[in-house]
């Protein structure tokens, strides 16, 4: 299993399966299990509970692509002025 934690500010915010919309300074986690199936989940920046983006389950065919993919979803996410 790989992990990537990256911080991010989403003024417009982001949805999430668990609790809605979330915003502000927010730190993204993408997990890769042995299965391939990566993982997207944010927190608040400094709290204990994740939760899982909105379509942040997906298979990637090689384990290769998590950074990227990682990279990704933090370039889209990260919208600090909206």
């Amino acid at each position: 299993m790989s992990e990537y934690s990256s911080p991010l500010n989403a003024g417009p915010g982001v949805m999430t399966e668990e609790a809605g919309v979330v915003t502000g300074d927010l730190e993204l986690r993408s997990t890769l299990g042995p299965d391939g199936v990566l993982t997207a989940k944010v927190r608040y920046a400094g709290a204990d509970e994740w939760y899982r983006l909105r379509g942040g389950l997906t298979k990637l065919t090689d384990p290769a692509d998590h950074g990227p993919v990682h990279a990704l979803l933090v370039g889209v996410l990260n919208r600090p002025a909206g």
